[in-house]
């Protein structure tokens, strides 16, 4: 069998599509991703990809889902109906995963792991991009590689921070697909709905706060010469996100 699509060229991590299956590299913390993926699978959770194994190159092998995924996703999270079902996966995602504590003594990307009290193991990276979409719906769950021990709201504000968006409205208007510059805060309201929660307060605080621990999550991978965050430190992406942070902590107003 050969690879007969490149899905990601990254030189640090090349994901390829073979047949109805995807071609992953392997990392240190694997093997604790590998106990997610299995367990969301011996749970029902439809939407993540199924492990397969490992192939003879020692990639490991997943389950290939169809839809539109990557640069595409962010059109769909503009109008309600995408923003709402965004919101109502994570929580579907988290109820199948609470209760699972791995076993695996790989660790996470980001951390040694232990999990504390009311933490469960989050996405991580739970972005438009990172959901695979057929039309307005998202249908499947993308890179599981920061999957991390965190609360529950680490990913929603995560999530909140790219939905809000917090983001200027040059940033909405040129890169992010909105036609006129979004009603934040009507969006924030709509997405904590949607997910279940049964207020606001605060939320714009969980923003803040998660931006600041990927961004020194990504500052201590970059410090250990991880990929891509080695590069993304060399070329300034770093810094860009600290200035984002400063831009959400000046702009609240356009959230609360």
């Amino acid at each position: 069998m050969t690879d007969h699509e490149v899905l990601q060229d990254d030189p640090h991590r090349r994901v390829v599509r073979v047949g109805d299956t995807v071609r992953r590299p392997l990392h240190p913390w694997s093997p604790t991703i590998h106990e997610l993926l299995r367990h969301l699978e011996s749970v029902g959770f439809p939407y993540a990809p199924r492990l397969l194994g490992i192939d003879a190159e020692g990639r490991e092998v997943l389950t290939y889902i169809e839809g539109e995924s990557g640069g595409a996703a962010w059109a769909k999270v503009v109008e309600d109906a995408g923003l709402v079902a965004m919101a109502r996966l994570l929580r579907d995602y988290h109820e199948a995963v609470r209760g699972f504590r791995p076993t695996a003594e790989a660790g996470w990307a980001a951390c040694a792991g232990t999990m504390g009290a009311g933490e469960l193991v989050c996405h991580g990276d739970f972005g438009p991009w990172n959901l695979v979409w057929r039309g307005t719906q998202p249908v499947g769950i993308l890179d599981w590689d920061y999957a991390w021990p965190a609360p529950p709201i680490h990913d929603v504000a995560y999530a909140l921070e790219y939905v809000a968006p917090f983001r200027d409205d040059s940033a909405c208007l040129q890169s992010l697909r909105y036609s006129t510059p979004p009603n934040r805060r009507q969006r924030i309201e709509r997405f904590a709905e949607a997910y279940g929660l049964a207020t606001t307060t605060g939320l714009v605080d969980e923003v803040i706060a998660q931006q600041r621990a990927v961004w020194q999550r990504a500052g201590r991978l970059a410090a250990e010469g991880r990929q891509p965050q080695a590069a993304w430190q060399d070329s300034g992406v770093l810094d860009e996100v600290a200035a984002r942070i400063r831009w959400s902590s000046s702009h609240r107003h356009l959230f609360e």
